[in-house]
């Protein structure tokens, strides 16, 4: 195989990408179509054998996580399609090639989409689609994790299973905190927060008040734990492993525009975990629009919180943590980092107070000051993968 001769366009198509399209497909152009920091990606118009004309869009990369993007996107797709069929491009097809100076591409094949980019999605819509995958999904062994290994933008994730997801949760976010700290270095007060984070928040300290009436006496009680995702998995609570995306951030939702219906894409974060962990980037800095409270409204409209409810917000600034992290780490000098710091700061003073610790900021708090940027994919970015 090699590359295709005599279609128009600026994009250079080889004819692996071609295999897997519906024998008999005829390419007419290959265009260069979109941005990404570590994938070259193209609109591909085709003729089918019986003459109906087709959109494809593929996406291609090199490097070591190159298969574990591709191939990790195509199977997440195929499970999206299956559980909520208009909420994501079905996937067509996936494979490998080399190219004139021999780089090991994978790629990705996927229907195409005219899609709204711009505009902000409708909430309601938006809150039921997104339903309607937790809704529609399960682990397949009961546990937290993902049967794959996939990647988080620019660094990969470890394959890992756990009944319990407050443990998975800590395992993803030391995890995070190991290659933020091979990307941006050591921090000692950002490490202490993190450890007293993980130590002490995550799994929390309760003192029963019924065994003490006075403050001093608090020394004399006994003590136990209650993690602050544990909880949600005690005293007879249960929440299902469900399919999240991931990476929900506005970049990968749009409308689309021909039948005016939600559209995610790029699933290539995709885990069996807490619901209520899909919304951890619209908390962040780069969200303009999805930080609005009425599209959070319209999801637990169709889904209520998880108990106990009045943590809703706790649970969600902790798995932002989780984001930013992600963000910083694969991004060199990203604010990411200091955001989530703040973030610790706020959860351990509320939780589990250490005095040694610096002070909660909340002038460095984005859902205090509202103050956002649009995210920029290319800034800061490590070597391609």
């Amino acid at each position: 195989m090699g590359w295709v001769t005599e279609i128009d366009g600026n994009f250079r198509l080889h004819s692996a990408v071609v295999e897997v399209m519906p024998a008999g497909t005829k390419v007419i152009e290959a265009e260069a179509w979109g941005t990404s920091a570590w994938t070259k990606t193209a609109k591909i118009s085709t003729l089918l054998p019986d003459g109906t004309s087709k959109k494809y869009f593929v996406k291609c990369t090199t490097g070591k996580l190159a298969k574990i993007h591709m191939w990790g996107e195509a199977y997440s797709a195929g499970i999206i399609a299956e559980a909520a069929p208009d909420f994501g491009p079905h996937p067509v097809g996936k494979g490998d090639y080399f190219d004139d100076l021999n780089n090991h591409v994978y790629f990705y094949l996927q229907n195409y989409h005219d899609m709204d980019t711009q505009s902000p999605p409708d909430p309601a819509a938006l809150a039921y689609s997104i339903a309607e995958l937790h809704r529609n999904t399960a682990s397949p062994n009961g546990m937290f994790g993902y049967p794959i290994v996939t990647g988080r933008g620019m660094v990969d994730r470890e394959e890992h299973w756990d009944k319990s997801w407050a443990a998975q949760f800590t395992h993803l976010l030391k995890d995070l905190m190991r290659l933020d700290l091979i990307t941006n270095g050591p921090w000692p007060e950002y490490d202490a927060a993190a450890k007293q984070l993980i130590d002490h928040v995550i799994p929390r300290q309760v003192f029963p008040s019924c065994l003490f009436s006075s403050p001093m006496s608090r020394h004399n009680a006994f003590i136990f734990t209650v993690p602050l995702l544990g909880v949600l998995q005690s005293d007879g609570r249960e929440i299902k492993p469900v399919l999240c995306h991931g990476d929900l951030w506005e970049g990968n939702v749009a409308t689309d525009i021909e039948t005016g219906k939600i559209i995610i894409f790029d699933p290539d974060e995709c885990m069996y975990a807490h619901n209520e962990m899909e919304f951890a980037t619209w908390r962040c800095s780069w969200a303009t629009h999805f930080n609005s409270p009425i599209y959070i409204m319209h999801y637990k409209s169709e889904i209520e919180p998880s108990e106990p409810v009045e943590e809703w917000d706790d649970r969600n600034r902790l798995y932002s943590i989780k984001t930013a992290l992600c963000d910083s780490a694969g991004h060199r000098g990203s604010k990411s980092r200091m955001l989530a710091y703040n973030d610790m700061l706020f959860l351990c003073e509320k939780y589990a107070p250490l005095d040694t610790l610096e002070k909660y900021d909340p002038e460095k708090d984005i859902s205090v000051t509202g103050i956002t940027e649009a995210y920029d994919v290319m800034a800061g970015t490590n070597a391609a993968p």
